[in-house]
């Protein structure tokens, strides 16, 4: 049974719409039941011409609860110089709500619950809004983008509108101000002891046919050990989640920390269950052959991160996935202690049959949710501004960022320097000061998104040379809208659960020679067990119902 209400969607659109959003301080038509959205009574502190790349600034002191994620590398200070520069800019002070990292999303469902949550809940990840929509508790949020100018400047201008489209709710309305990037940035790959593979008159490989070359090259030379132990397997539902999320995109699947149950077939034009696809069965083919000829240590899948480390650093292993930071920080700083003329380089995502592809949706990072609260106040329309401005433009992104010029940092032709004597993320182990700890930026309730050029301005030579390839390949396109309703949500959940265990239990019982390839076709019979099929047709409905409704 369809809920459709009083209205079309196409109307409900058309006023939640990214276009259509020109009259909000006006009278409304009633096309949202009934509320006007008369903001005439909400000006208290707001500028009256505030535009896209202006500095916003409070007409009379505001202040903004927040709810504050407390990480524990760097913990609040109530005397940072990021509150102080803030309230100097902007005339606003930030009342932060302080929650242990820890306890973050529970923390804040309890709050949103009990409706005591702060005005504004920032690094919340899409879908976990969803959850509090249909209570009412927070804003749809895309009703008043119309109040921040910096926001649809980079919507616009970075041709954002199909990300946006698909954390739309079924009532054609997105409730999460997300992270924009310019450009897709990639986190993870896999890194070589570049002195072993030079020993051996090897080459770092440049696709995953290589990958298998290089391997057997280091088995043969290596017959005791296994060349490649891997991480990222605890904590995670996915073991070894940064290798199959980069192997996956090889050929264009989602896997490891990637992983949903559903992917839209752009050749099929509709949606199908992931972990049964063709290219799926491949990925899982290619990484059973490498488990098999004993080049990848099966103790992969379930050792602690130390663990895989350790084997390296003691040359147990030659090859480990890699982060930009792990590479700098951990292994080469490691490895340069340890081991006499070691080197290690992490290389682009090798490639696969689906050629050098970005997957989808990775333009849009964690965002803000606006409580439902915050509309009744007065200076609702100033905050709107003041969120524009922190979050969304050149200015507040940069600030937010580096901190103060000529305190913290100095910048010179995009060039960005730190003031001696301080260091970030261990840039300068000696250095009295932290930009983190000690002065409040780089803060991850307030620091992601952006141009490319301030994405960029922190990357080390490893990072930069490994993102310019990446930011060559070809993204593809997002998976379009597809919104479920209420009660729709609800059975879905209920099978996506079941469905996904399933789905991540075989691929490591198939990639690791547990269950025999033969068994394919049963692995498929017993995910339609348990309701794979109803799950996509659900997708599939929603997909066409929203296609329909607002085509």
């Amino acid at each position: 049974m369809e809920n459709t209400g009083s209205l079309s969607r196409r109307q409900i659109l058309a006023a939640a719409g990214f276009i259509g959003l020109a009259g909000l301080t006006g009278c409304g038509s009633g096309d949202d039941g009934g509320d006007t959205k008369d903001l005439s009574k909400k000006q208290n502190g707001a500028m009256k011409e505030y535009r896209a790349g202006q500095r916003f600034k409070a007409s009379k002191a505001l202040s903004f609860s927040l709810l504050h994620n407390d990480n524990p590398v760097y913990p609040l200070k109530k005397d940072w110089l990021f509150w102080k520069e803030v309230t100097r800019r902007t005339g606003v002070t930030i009342k932060p709500l302080d929650v242990p990292l820890a306890d973050y999303e529970k923390k804040r469902s309890v709050l949103i619950g009990a409706g005591d949550a702060p005005f504004i809940i920032p690094k919340t990840y899409h879908p976990s809004e969803v959850a509090f929509v249909s209570s009412g508790a927070i804003l749809p949020v895309s009703d008043y983008v119309d109040l921040m100018p910096n926001f649809r400047d980079k919507v616009k201008k970075w041709h954002l509108e199909p990300e946006l489209d698909s954390i739309r709710q079924s009532d054609g309305k997105y409730y999460l101000l997300p992270g924009l990037h310019e450009k897709p940035r990639s986190g993870y790959s896999l890194s070589f002891r570049t002195d072993i593979l030079d020993k051996h008159g090897l080459s770092l490989p440049t696709t995953w046919d290589e990958v298998h070359d290089v391997l057997r090259a280091l088995k043969a030379e290596y017959p005791d050990k296994y060349p490649w132990s891997d991480r990222w397997s605890t904590n995670t539902p996915f073991p070894c989640g940064a290798l199959f999320n980069y192997l996956g995109q090889a050929y264009g699947v989602k896997a490891g920390w990637n992983y949903d149950n559903i992917t839209f077939d752009t050749k099929a034009q509709k949606f199908v269950f992931t972990a049964t696809q063709d290219a799926y069965r491949q990925m899982i083919e290619y990484l059973r052959k490498i488990v098999a000829e004993k080049l990848l240590d099966p103790e992969s899948f379930t050792q602690q991160d130390d663990q895989a480390v350790q084997k390296l650093l003691a040359e147990k292993s030659y090859v480990i996935s890699a982060n930009p930071q792990e590479l700098v920080q951990n292994y080469r700083y490691n490895l340069s202690k340890q081991v006499r003329g070691a080197t290690i380089e992490m290389v682009p995502v090798p490639l696969g049959p689906a050629g050098p592809i970005l997957l989808s949706g990775i333009r849009l990072e964690n965002g803000v949710m606006v409580s439902s609260k915050a509309l009744k106040s007065a200076d609702f329309v100033a905050m709107m501004q003041f969120v524009d401005w922190l979050w969304y433009s050149d200015e507040g992104q940069k600030f937010c960022k580096w901190g103060v010029e000529g305190v913290t940092y100095t910048e010179s032709g995009g060039t960005y320097t730190l003031k001696p004597g301080i260091s970030l993320m261990g840039s300068d182990p000696d250095a009295p000061k932290d930009l983190q700890k000690d002065y409040g930026f780089f803060n991850g309730v307030f620091t992601y998104g952006g141009s490319w050029e301030l994405v960029s301005s922190n990357f080390s030579p490893d990072e930069k040379k490994f993102q310019d390839v990446m930011s060559q390949r070809k993204e593809l396109p997002v998976d379009p809208a597809h919104p479920l309703q209420s009660f729709e949500q609800e059975q879905a959940t209920l099978w996506d659960t079941p469905l996904k265990d399933h789905a991540i239990q075989n691929t490591l019982q198939f990639v690791l020679g547990k269950r025999p390839m033969s068994e394919w076709d049963a692995f498929v019979a017993e995910s339609k067990a348990k309701n794979m099929q109803q799950l996509v047709d659900l997708h599939n409905k929603a997909y066409e119902r929203f296609k329909k409704e607002n085509g």
